[in-house]
């Protein structure tokens, strides 16, 4: 099992290594998972903690494991969590790719989601099948220091300037309508991944001025 890194979450280095994320991004159009994506994330431990930001319920990001075992039966490529709320984010890194996401195929006019899409997809689906199992056991609370938690799943797979408008809302509406167990999962493109995170941490370092 990755045991868990604590983590002291410094915004400071959080911003500039988001700076680093963009760069990557305007660099090349196609990412690899194994060669550019996890070496990257791996080397950020502070960015990586971010991307917990996408649960509500998590405002400490002391928590990182890369790798992360789900009791011996499968492991997510990243998993945050806030210590003292017990809330936690199990994310998949997918390739960016021009048919990450959707493929066409001859014949038909509307593209198909890629395999790819859907592998990453039922990997959280397993997560969140053997969580629930193993909840409220001495193993499970022997983990996460409690025999339940709050969790979200995020899948982040391909880049924006591969999906027309249509398929922007295919990718948006599942996204909103895809609840497993009662538990949200998140799929984002790696654009909007770094969006979403350049807003966040702008309204995060805002709320550090203004709290007393």
């Amino acid at each position: 099992m990755k045991n868990f890194s604590r983590v002291e979450f410094d915004v400071s280095v959080c911003r500039s290594q988001l700076s680093e994320m963009q760069q990557l991004l305007q660099s090349r159009r196609g990412l690899s998972e194994r060669d550019d994506i996890i070496p990257f994330f791996r080397e950020r431990q502070h960015l990586s903690a971010f991307l917990a930001s996408y649960h509500p319920d998590i405002s400490r990001y002391d928590r990182v494991a890369f790798e992360y075992d789900i009791f011996g039966d499968f492991a997510c490529d990243l998993a945050i969590g806030d210590s003292v709320n017990r809330s936690y984010c199990f994310v998949e890194f997918e390739e960016a790719a021009t048919n990450s996401i959707f493929i066409t195929k001859p014949g038909r006019s509307t593209p198909e989601w890629s395999s790819r899409f859907e592998r990453g997809l039922s990997q959280i689906i397993d997560w969140f099948w053997k969580l629930n199992d193993l909840e409220r056991t001495d193993d499970f609370e022997n983990r996460f220091n409690g025999r339940t938690i709050d969790y979200i799943g995020l899948l982040v797979v391909g880049r924006d300037e591969n999906l027309e408008l249509r398929e922007r809302k295919r990718l948006e509406w599942r996204r909103q309508n895809t609840i497993v167990n009662s538990k949200h999962s998140y799929f984002v493109t790696y654009d909007k991944l770094y969006n979403d995170l350049s807003y966040r941490l702008a309204r995060y370092q805002f709320s550090e001025r203004i709290d007393p």
